[in-house]
């Protein structure tokens, strides 16, 4: 079963990012299933920290881009919108190169909050970061 409001496009997602820090870190959306959002992020210059490691503020900006996006997909964008309101992550794996791919899932959808679960993993398919995102879904007012 679907839990999108209108199934996100990927064009129109990868569009939507140019000229933010989600195009700096070379972030691709990449996948649509019916209960989740996935993305792409190199391992390069652009996202280690200064131990040749990925950085974990890449991790956390990729699991935050994944969850509001996702979330933003799953309301009426005439009635409400969504932004982040906590994040939290837990690196569990250093990785030096390659990608790395997120997946975001929603734990609960609710009608004023929603909270995403994002797991980020390796090349090899390792779990390298798990991340918590709790978004607020805010009523659109007229104008």
């Amino acid at each position: 079963m679907s839990i999108w409001f209108e199934r996100p496009q990927l064009a129109r997602l990868n569009a939507i990012h140019r000229a933010t820090a989600v195009a700096a870190l070379g972030i691709e959306i990449t996948q649509v299933g019916d209960d989740y959002l996935g993305a792409t992020m190199p391992v390069d210059e652009r996202t280690r920290q200064p131990a040749g490691l990925l950085h974990g503020g890449a991790s956390v900006l990729l699991a935050e881009t994944l969850g509001t996006a996702a979330a933003i997909a799953c309301v009426d964008p005439a009635a409400a919108y969504c932004v982040g309101l906590d994040i939290n992550a837990n690196h569990l794996r250093g990785v030096r190169d390659g990608l790395v791919t997120g997946i975001a899932r929603p734990i609960r959808l609710g009608r004023t909050s929603h909270v995403w679960g994002i797991d980020i993993r390796d090349a090899t398919d390792q779990l390298v970061c798990v991340a918590r995102l709790t978004v607020a879904v805010v009523t659109q007012r007229s104008r």
